[in-house]
């Protein structure tokens, strides 16, 4: 019997006992085609790379599948051929472990084992990578934070260009060192200068823009560090796929809502001004829709037709990772 849940797609392991290694061979794949039918391949991890075993044909049906946790039963009365290929397959294999894939809306499936362990597959833009489980060290986010005396977090500022996101995530990471406080600043502008630098200003390319950004602000919230990701972000669904990627509470947006007139009066790089005369196109604001946040943690304002001060606004945020205990472990 193989333990289901309910969703289309499963993977399964079982442990193989080796002199040396345990091998861990895996069902990749499964999918029911429909209500009483599904194929499984098992591909062996480790030096194996292709099918080590292939269920027959009258080891397909199965019944239908649930609607909530629970068994697949095969068929009793199998085949001579099938029974051989069952009994040869299962000699020496501890229980099978059952895997739901989640997948989410940026392509990657989480699939969550049964003992609490978790994999990934990355199908963006049709590339697949199966077989990939997390593995878990023992010195984990929490002790970090302890040693930093600090906890975790992505600190996310978007807004229009000339906004003055840069020069805030600047004050904020000066005002935090000083602190003795571990940060550090992804500035939009600066990651395309490299791990971006294959990226243009298509929709789909900003949505991957702000993915990695996302993904690598993650793994510096991960190590213990206070990460500051400023970039103008202009689409909801990216900002809220980069917040869904980490703990509850971790990510804070903010939001610098400064008007329109006010960043192109500015124009620090001369951008409005090329896209007021039609040679940039797609620019944010001019013929490029900037989606402000609707519910986001902190909101940066002029005070009337005065703007503060970028340490001003800085504090604003440091009194907000202040009471949510962020400068703390």
């Amino acid at each position: 019997m193989f333990l289901l849940s309910s969703c289309n797609i499963y993977k399964f392991q079982i442990l193989i006992p080796n002199l040396l290694n345990p091998i861990y061979i895996s069902f990749d794949s499964i999918r029911f085609s429909n209500p009483r039918f599904f194929r499984a391949t098992m591909t062996a991890a480790g030096n194996f790379s292709s099918p080590i075993f292939s269920s027959p044909p009258m080891f397909d049906s199965v019944d239908r599948p649930p609607t909530k946790l629970g068994l697949a039963k095969f068929p009793a009365h199998l085949s001579p051929e099938c029974r051989r290929f069952t009994v040869s397959a299962s000699k020496n294999l501890a229980p099978m472990k059952a895997i739901d894939v989640d997948v989410k809306s940026n392509g990657c499936k989480a699939v969550n084992d049964c003992d609490g362990s978790m994999g990934f597959e990355n199908t963006r833009n049709g590339i697949k990578s199966t077989n990939v489980v997390w593995h878990k060290c023992s010195v984990e986010k929490v002790d970090r934070q302890e040693l930093l005396q600090q906890r975790g977090c992505v600190i996310w500022i978007t807004g229009l260009s000339g906004s003055g996101k840069s020069t805030v995530a600047c004050a904020l990471t000066r005002i935090l060192h000083a602190r003795g406080k571990l940060t550090y600043v992804l500035d939009g502008d600066n990651v395309r200068h490299g791990l971006n630098s294959d990226l243009t200003f298509k929709a789909e390319d900003r949505a991957e823009n702000i993915r990695r950004i996302g993904e690598v602000a993650k793994l510096f919230a991960d190590a213990g560090l206070i990460c500051i990701a400023s970039a103008i972000s202009p689409y909801r669904k990216d900002r809220d796929a980069c917040r869904s990627i980490l703990p509850d509470g971790d990510f804070i947006e903010v939001f610098m809502d400064i008007p329109l007139c006010v960043c192109e009066s500015r124009d620090p790089k001369g951008l409005y001004k090329l896209a007021r005369a039609g040679k940039i196109k797609g620019f944010t604001g001019i013929d490029d829709p900037y989606e402000p946040p609707l519910n986001s943690e902190i909101v940066l304002q002029q005070d009337g037709e005065v703007c503060p001060p970028p340490e001003a606004m800085a504090e604003k945020v440091i009194s907000y990772l202040e009471a949510k205990g962020y400068l703390q472990a």
